[in-house]
């Protein structure tokens, strides 16, 4: 039994050892805009070319949300208009993240489930977290069409954050 214990130990720390190291990490603490309930943290995490997004958010109305990365990091107006438009610094059209063109800010969707909250994670390919930080983050009232111009035709915002404050 300790002879095993001892193979497991080393294998788990042979593991751990090979394993990729993760690069830079920041957050967005998301707070309700006047009058809505939406909130919740998301954790950014540069893995190589990918970066990584674990969302948990809480109020929201079961369903879609749009969630889109904003031009300005400044969630200051009670509608947090003062963020801007999407973060789009190649000037492309609207879309969702799969699509070839779309801005860098377009994050698609989250989800809500019937209690009105969220948890998941979503993997970006080819953003750089230094690109985001200081941007604002929002979450939207309706659901992101992926197509509609200039930005998904989504709904009133109803949480913003600050990425990395």
């Amino acid at each position: 039994m300790r002879h095993t214990l001892l193979l497991t130990g080393l294998a788990a720390m042979t593991a751990c050892s090979m394993m990729p190291k993760s690069g830079p990490t920041t957050q967005a603490r998301l707070l309700p805009t006047s009058g809505q309930t939406a909130s919740g943290q998301v954790m950014f995490r540069q893995n190589g070319s990918k970066l990584v997004l674990d969302v948990t958010l809480t109020g929201l109305t079961p369903g879609q949300h749009g969630f889109h990365v904003h031009e300005k990091g400044d969630c200051s107006a009670p509608d947090a208009s003062s963020a801007g438009g999407h973060f789009n610094p190649d000037n492309h059209q609207h879309g969702g993240p799969a699509t070839p063109m779309h801005h860098v800010g377009d994050l698609g969707n989250v989800t809500a489930g019937a209690d009105g909250r969220v948890s998941t994670s979503i993997g970006l390919n080819g953003v750089r977290l230094d690109t985001l930080v200081g941007r604002a983050l929002v979450v939207h009232a309706g659901a992101d069409d992926l197509s509609s111009q200039p930005a998904g035709n989504s709904g009133a915002r109803i949480a913003c954050g600050v990425i990395g404050a």
